[in-house]
């Protein structure tokens, strides 16, 4: 006789377990403690085995049937399925796809990448996922992520007008599913199949004068109309020196710098490609960092440039920008474009070769051997190039009193 919800419910336990059969091979174990388990009975290879489906109430007598129905059509197929085995093999997938989430895959990517990685790098990709990325597709399984479920979240993007984020994050999320690929988390790219499908985005370079204009540039830094802090005017004049990127330049500490072998090592977790740069530093830039010690030496802070109002932190990352706006270059100019500026006028004025420039600049080198020999090829012809792109710079600023605290 078939079971119902009535005869189910007016079940009481007794002293010992017993069953209430449904038919099928479908049974309701009632145990001494009041719980009422659902097992269903059947036979698979000649062997005998019990499945556990649930407990009721929680699966009702319905959901038991219809377990029991596709137990059975399981068992049924040629050649027949293990409904236990199938169950099983269901949970691991859920726990796989769990673990398998975009999210996941990105984080263990990120992690994977993080050691070659400056920290300010490690930092804005993090963020770029954390904020475009993972509220969109994070928690679905990366494995299962099409094309234009990835193009609808760029899209997002695009509708900001970020087109260079937008750009930056599918190129992000290509890496991902190439790692996810890799590790055999995935099968397919679904960034590789949006050629053609997002805005084109316009690649803007940094902002940079030209050489010709550069004297110019030069003598409103010493003329200070904006009057400048000095340690701001020191620190713009060290970038134009050392052609260092923003962050090092403000991240520099003391403990880096030997000015008795005027070499500044900048260390890896710093610099964006991931290892120590050395700075050969010139005549002038010794000049600028002894007159800077001695401002802030009362400061007893790590920092080569503290922070005006916050000594024991570096220097804002916009202040050296809101200086060139100050002395009126900020539409011509960024403080990331002292880079270009260096670049070309080296190459074109002094007739430096482009490979030693690169180098200086802590660009990627070309070839397996460039790597490995990057931390100290072609130092002393790095020696002579800053010592020779200083004095050029002397010379366009036409002073003899260029910064260093001997303003009168």
């Amino acid at each position: 006789m078939k079971l119902n919800v009535k005869a189910i419910q007016a079940a009481k336990p007794e002293y010992k377990d017993y069953k209430l059969a449904d038919g099928g091979g479908l049974y309701l174990l009632i145990k001494r403690n009041g719980s009422k388990l659902w097992r269903l009975k059947y036979r698979f290879l000649g062997r005998e085995k019990l499945l556990s489906i649930g407990s009721f109430p929680l699966i009702s007598l319905v959901e038991a049937r219809e377990a029991r129905h596709n137990a059975k059509y399981l068992l049924a197929q040629h050649p027949p399925i293990d409904p236990m085995e199938e169950r099983r093999k269901h949970k691991q997938d859920a726990i796989r796809n769990t673990q398998n989430t975009f999210q996941a895959v990105a984080l263990e990517w990120h992690d994977v990448k993080k050691d070659n990685w400056s920290d300010g790098h490690t930092n804005k990709v993090f963020r770029l996922l954390e904020k475009n990325v993972f509220p969109y597709i994070g928690s679905r399984s990366i494995d299962s992520i099409k094309p234009p479920e990835l193009l609808e979240c760029l899209r997002k993007i695009e509708k900001r007008g970020a087109l260079e984020i937008a750009s930056k994050t599918k190129q992000i999320c290509g890496q991902v599913f190439l790692y996810g690929i890799q590790t055999g988390k995935c099968e397919w790219n679904a960034a590789d199949n949006l050629t053609g499908a997002m805005r084109p985005n316009k690649t803007t370079h940094h902002r940079s004068i030209s050489i010709e204009k550069a004297p110019e540039f030069l003598k409103s830094i010493e003329r200070n109309d904006a009057r400048l802090f000095e340690r701001t005017r020191r620190a713009l004049w060290l970038s134009l020196y050392t052609f260092c990127r923003p962050v090092e330049i403000r991240k520099a500490q003391w403990e880096h710098i030997d000015i008795d072998n005027a070499i500044w090592t900048i260390p890896a977790h710093i610099m964006k490609m991931r290892r120590d740069h050395i700075v050969p530093l010139s005549r002038q830039a010794i000049e600028l960092l002894e007159a800077q010690r001695e401002e802030v030496k009362s400061l007893n802070s790590p920092w080569v440039f503290p922070s005006q109002h916050k000594p024991r932190n570096p220097m804002s990352d916009g202040t050296v920008n809101k200086a060139i706006k100050l002395l009126g270059y900020g539409d011509e100019m960024v403080a990331h474009g002292v880079r270009a500026l260096a670049r070309t006028g080296i190459r074109e004025r002094l007739n430096y070769d482009s490979e030693i420039i690169e180098r200086q600049l802590a660009h990627k080198a070309s070839g397996p051997l460039g790597e490995a020999y990057d931390r100290t090829q072609f130092i002393d012809q790095r020696k002579k190039m800053m010592q020779d792109w200083s004095t050029y710079l002397h010379t366009l600023a036409n002073t003899e009193n260029v910064i260093h605290g001997k303003f009168g």
